[in-house]
């Protein structure tokens, strides 16, 4: 006799981040691998993309394609913690829990203050009129 719930099998793949970019540069594709394959390893799809470096206006951009996405969730693949961290800011699902426990972290921190000093030879005063 058949049971009424559905049974999820595991198909041993997983969205997760794919780094590319520079060094100091880095930018990620999201994409749907198997679970054993490691990061540099064959992409079966790209869903998304996410630059993680802010912009002038202090933004993270993040372009994810959510119906493909919920095509491989119902398929039965698993998430990675920064992908599930990156769709619950989304709204796409719940907020993961490590963000509230980061959100907490920089409440508490005070921010830190930057200090640019002028050197010498090399670049000009900061008090300059003409800058």
């Amino acid at each position: 006799m058949a049971s009424a719930l559905p049974t999820f099998t595991k198909i041993g793949k997983v969205i997760r981040l794919n780094r590319h970019g520079c060094t100091n540069r880095p930018f990620y594709h999201i994409v749907v691998q198997k679970t054993k394959d490691n990061q540099d390893g064959p992409v079966i799809e790209q869903v998304g993309s996410f630059d993680a470096m802010p912009n002038s206006k202090n933004e993270k951009l993040v372009a994810l394609n959510f119906e493909r996405i919920q095509y491989w969730l119902a398929k039965g693949a698993g998430l990675s913690d920064p992908v599930a961290q990156l769709l619950g800011l989304s709204g796409f699902l719940p907020n993961h829990p490590r963000t509230l426990i980061q959100a907490w972290k920089n409440r508490r921190e005070p921010p830190r203050e930057r200090k640019i000093e002028a050197i010498k030879g090399i670049a000009p005063p900061l008090d300059n009129p003409k800058l």
